[in-house]
């Protein structure tokens, strides 16, 4: 930094603030982001692992949010397409709801607004004779099937947070900031170590507030001053149970209140089937999933499949936050999904940006729009466009859809190794496997294996690289090895870490 000044101060490590700060050092300012807990410990790690247009947000007029997030579609699968990979989602006619004719005229829409050119169109589905109707009861005969995208969530966060600090760019985890104020024309922001208690004053010319669920008490607590927008915070919640079906095909249904849910294969084993929406009014860090929740998705998801679902069929649960700009609306599901960025800052004070709303597919979109807005207070960023639609996320530099070429090439130089393990190194670090696997000959040179193809050494690279500290990070965030072992499985992770 000059002077020890950063140009930038990003508070928030989720996908809105990794994606400004890696978009912020590419263009040539220096940038410290700090974050409370772990990398997508809140929201980014809670979604319905898409990266999708947003089909319903039709029916709300939505229609510049869906074409951006349709073209975004494609963008991000080119620069990630280890941890993202493409769906086809079948959304069965249910003749008590909307009409057939409705459900074409949308996904027509959907096929045209963002200029789709890899993912196959929208095609008509005869139930009763295609394989995708099998799972479903036999009321149900036509269907329509289209494509969207399914990602790593936190994978995707961590993957933008390691390429900004491979630029150059400082990432502070497990380190709040506790207060904000203006001082000489710059932010000066206090900023605590939450492992240690130790307290430092990180200075910069411009700040971000992407602090996800907690931008509104930030602006309160930390800066002291009044919120520009209200949040609405609405809980979403997810179950997994055993696979439901064969196929890889996902499912998109209709709901009699009017909303929808989906069922994606996960995780090879399981089904997920999510979401929610109802307001939140507690602290972010203590959402769970309710049993109302649980039973909820468990009768919708068995209004279409054959068999029925339970609470006693659900292994794990998960729920966020979503922050959600408060545009007045009644229902928690027809609140805006699109991103309201806020500038604060007179003529000679140093600016603040504050993020609210928005989702995963549009965040590339988000970060450029932010340092749009603070390109009149920081030199560095004139004329310098956009870059970060081209240039690959860490181990994504191969052509989309060939992943099975990374995994060969490991299987190839590594063929002591489980053919397994080797595959899910492949689809989760993409080439930059080839750094876990380094100078390995044997299952022994893996270190201590602890189940499900998890070994000593690959945790010791998300330690040393990826800012794992926890077993849960190891497990539930750059992983979700967590569903694959057992018990006594996961507490030896644990154990190996804290050691």
């Amino acid at each position: 930094m000059s002077d020890g000044v950063a140009d930038l101060l990003v508070v928030g490590g989720g996908i809105n603030g990794t994606g400004i700060a890696r978009d912020a050092v590419g263009r040539g300012l220096t940038v410290t982001l700090v974050e409370q807990d772990d990398l997508a410990s809140g929201t980014s790690s809670w979604s319905t692992k898409l990266i999708h247009g947003g089909l319903r947000y039709l029916e709300y007029y939505e229609f510049r949010l869906v074409r951006e997030a349709l073209i975004e579609r494609e963008v991000l699968w080119a620069i990630a397409p280890h941890i993202i990979r493409p769906l086809r989602f079948v959304l069965p006619h249910h003749k008590g709801l909307r009409p057939a004719w409705m459900l074409r005229l949308g996904l027509f829409m959907y096929d045209h607004l963002g200029g789709r050119k890899r993912l196959p169109a929208t095609k008509t589905l005869d139930l009763t004779t295609d394989i995708t109707g099998k799972p479903l009861k036999p009321g149900y005969s036509r269907g329509f099937e289209y494509s969207d995208c399914g990602v790593d969530d936190a994978r995707l966060v961590v993957l933008n947070a390691r390429d900004a600090a491979d630029r150059g760019a400082t990432i502070l985890t497990r380190t709040k900031a506790v207060a904000a104020e203006r001082a000489d024309g710059l932010w000066r922001v206090t900023a605590e170590d939450r492992g240690t208690g130790a307290t430092k004053v990180i200075t910069a010319k411009a700040l971000v507030n992407a602090a996800g669920p907690w931008v509104e008490q930030f602006l309160t607590n930390g800066v002291h001053a009044k919120a520009p927008a209200k949040v609405r915070l609405v809980q979403g919640s997810h179950i997994v149970v055993p696979k439901l079906y064969d196929h890889d095909r996902a499912y998109i249904f209709q709901n009699a209140d009017n909303r929808i849910i989906f069922a994606i294969p996960y995780e090879g084993a399981f089904t997920l089937i999510g979401t929610t929406d109802q307001d939140y009014h507690g602290d972010p860090k203590d959402v769970a999933a309710t049993p109302e929740e649980i039973a909820y998705l468990c009768s919708a998801a068995s209004e279409y499949f054959t068999r029925a679902i339970t609470p006693a069929d659900v292994v794990w649960t998960y729920s966020g936050v979503r922050p959600l700009y408060d545009d007045g609306v009644s229902a928690a599901q027809e609140a805006t999904r699109d991103y309201v960025l806020h500038r604060d800052g007179g003529e000679g004070e140093a600016p603040m940006i504050s993020v609210f709303g928005g989702k995963i597919t549009t965040y590339r979109r988000l970060a450029m729009s932010a340092l749009e807005l603070l390109a009149p207070d920081l030199p560095k960023l004139k004329d310098k466009a956009g870059w970060t639609a081209q240039a690959a996320l860490p181990g994504g530099d191969f052509p989309v859809d060939t992943v099975y070429n990374v995994a060969e090439s490991l299987w190839r130089s590594h063929p002591a190794l489980d053919t397994l393990m080797i595959d899910r190194l492949a689809h989760a670090y993409g080439t930059r496997a080839r750094a876990i696997l380094e100078g390995v000959e044997t299952p022994a040179d893996m270190g201590r294996a602890f189940g499900a193809g998890l070994t000593e050494r690959e945790i010791r690279y998300l330690v040393e690289n990826e800012w794992a500290v926890t077993a849960d990070d190891v497990l539930w965030r750059r992983s979700k090895l967590g569903l694959h072992l057992s018990a006594a499985e996961r507490e030896a992770v644990k154990a190996h870490m804290g050691a």
